[in-house]
């Protein structure tokens, strides 16, 4: 029984992470806490930097030597992080950056949000790069999610965010861990300090432009690979849905009460929830168009995530909006209001069954 800020750290280590490098920020400051009381007990390093900065630059680092590293902060430390998450995707250097959503913009507050959906998902450095994200929405996938995203960093030789609200990060619930950790051998083409690696180079410049074009044309290639192998998503209820309904992190816990409220009164809703928001579910959401009538983006923001829904969507169907920003967070009964009124509009409601309405 754990908080997930404390999963992420021993899911890290089960999964070979061996070097550990944060600043401390509410909501995050749990998983810098718990590196520096596990990483040691492992044999592994934690440091806490003078800054975001330094920190993700250590990153840098740890990572060209080949050993699986790690930080994590929250949306203010991640805009301090932004250039080296640029260097070590230009440099094809693997790594994990937990991000525990709070309000913003500015200081804001440490209640939870999910207004760095632009700044993680979309790319807040400099250049033609994407991070791939896995968004938890629970403490057990805060662990296991944080495994699968230094397996994903090693795979496709780049940055990976774990990205959730301060909520799943503050939560606290039951955790099942692997019963064997990991220690992958240092890839070949680190920088080791030995024979073997001399002739390694790790390095995002290309002072040539045709150089650094076949370079970012080759992470490009990468990258839709991720986009055809990488996707990851779950699906409740929607092979009958009318209202087909988009959320991650609590908002996909919130939502997952919507539906079996909804259903109860008769109203077919279904959910998905993106597991990966880099790369976005787009093809299965696509799919959907063909049954639903419409679909809702719930977000605690004032709408991020709802641009690629509406580009997955491509105009074939409507696509509603409700969110909340600041750290306020909506009840099953707030969104199921909304569900309600989107059902009216729609003409979606349709005539309970004898079971339905006794339940």
């Amino acid at each position: 029984m754990i908080k997930g800020n404390e999963a992420v750290v021993r899911g890290a280590i089960l999964a070979g992470c061996r070097a550990f490098y944060a600043y401390p920020i509410t909501p995050a400051s749990e998983i810098s806490e718990a590196a520096a009381y596990y990483m040691p007990q492992a044999g592994g390093t934690f440091l806490q930097a003078e800054s975001e900065t330094a920190a993700v630059n250590m990153l840098y680092g740890a990572a060209s030597a080949g050993v699986r590293c790690m930080t994590s902060s929250s949306g203010p430390g991640i805009s301090l992080m932004q250039e080296g998450i640029s260097y070590l995707a230009g440099s094809e250097l693997p790594c994990v950056i937990a991000d525990i959503m709070r309000g913003g913009p500015g200081l804001g507050n440490i209640a939870p949000e999910q207004g760095d959906y632009f700044q993680v998902v979309k790319g807040g450095g400099h250049g033609c790069y994407h991070t791939l994200v896995l968004a938890p929405d629970s403490v057990q996938e805060m662990c296991d999610l944080t495994a699968a995203a230094f397996d994903l960093a090693d795979e496709y030789r780049n940055p990976v965010f774990v990205l959730t609200d301060g909520f799943i990060g503050q939560m606290m619930e039951p955790v099942e861990f692997p019963e064997r950790a990991i220690l992958p051998a240092p890839p070949d083409w680190a920088v080791r300090g030995t024979a073997e690696s001399r002739g390694n180079l790790i390095t995002s410049i290309y002072l040539d432009p045709d150089g650094l074009e076949r370079h970012v044309r080759k992470l490009a290639g990468k990258y839709e690979r991720a986009e055809a192998e990488a996707v990851r998503f779950e699906e409740v209820e929607t092979s009958d849905a009318d209202l087909v309904l988009v959320g991650y992190g609590i908002v996909a816990r919130i939502l997952k009460s919507v539906v079996r409220l909804a259903r109860a009164e008769g109203l077919r809703v279904g959910l998905v929830r993106p597991i990966t928001l880099y790369p976005f579910p787009k093809e299965p959401i696509g799919e959907l168009t063909r049954t639903a009538s419409a679909f809702l983006a719930l977000e605690l923001s004032t709408g991020q995530m709802v641009e690629d829904v509406r580009l997955a969507v491509n105009g074939r169907k409507p696509v509603e909006f409700y969110g909340r920003s600041g750290g306020s967070v909506p009840s099953a009964e707030e969104v199921l209001g909304v569900v309600r009124n989107i059902a009216a509009r729609y003409s979606l409601v349709r005539e309970q069954s004898p079971e339905v309405a006794r339940v």
